[in-house]
């Protein structure tokens, strides 16, 4: 059995303006926006280069099996670059707010690159849902 991860809902509290920072700035595309049903919206976008997406929903009734999540209650998603250096500055210039680039070393979190799979920033989208970029050594098809 495969399974394969392809989406992942975000929880925000307001669609067009998460829609505009992870499109614009974060420079996902925008696969769908669709009002589905009356009332009832999703917005999914792709980050580059990957084959997961991320959901942006309003209106939707909640199945009772799932429960829900606040917006900003979100955290810990990661994204893979081969240049974090390239990758910081691009995100930086567009806006969104990133950390400097740290590493973990022997005193716990630290500034600057680490050695390989070792280098990370971090930054949260309008509403405080968390992210992750980490720098890998090769693009996801070479792995």
């Amino acid at each position: 059995m495969e399974l394969t991860l392809e989406v992942v809902p975000v929880p925000v509290t307001d669609l067009d303006r998460s829609k505009t920072f992870y499109a614009e700035a974060c420079g996902f595309k925008v696969d769908l926006d669709s009002e589905v049903a009356p009332g009832m919206r999703i917005i999914q976008l792709t980050p580059p280069g990957s084959r997961c997406s991320v959901a942006l929903m309003s209106g939707l009734p909640p199945h009772p099996e799932q429960p829900t999540m606040s917006p900003g209650s979100l955290h810990g998603l990661q994204l893979c670059v081969t240049d974090i250096a390239k990758a910081h500055s691009e995100l930086m210039s567009r806006g969104v707010p990133v950390t400097s680039i740290q590493h973990v070393g022997a005193t716990g979190w630290e500034e600057g690159t680490g050695e390989e799979w070792n280098s990370f920033m971090f930054f949260k989208d309008p509403d405080g849902n968390s992210w992750c970029v980490q720098e890998a050594p090769a693009p996801l098809s070479e792995r």
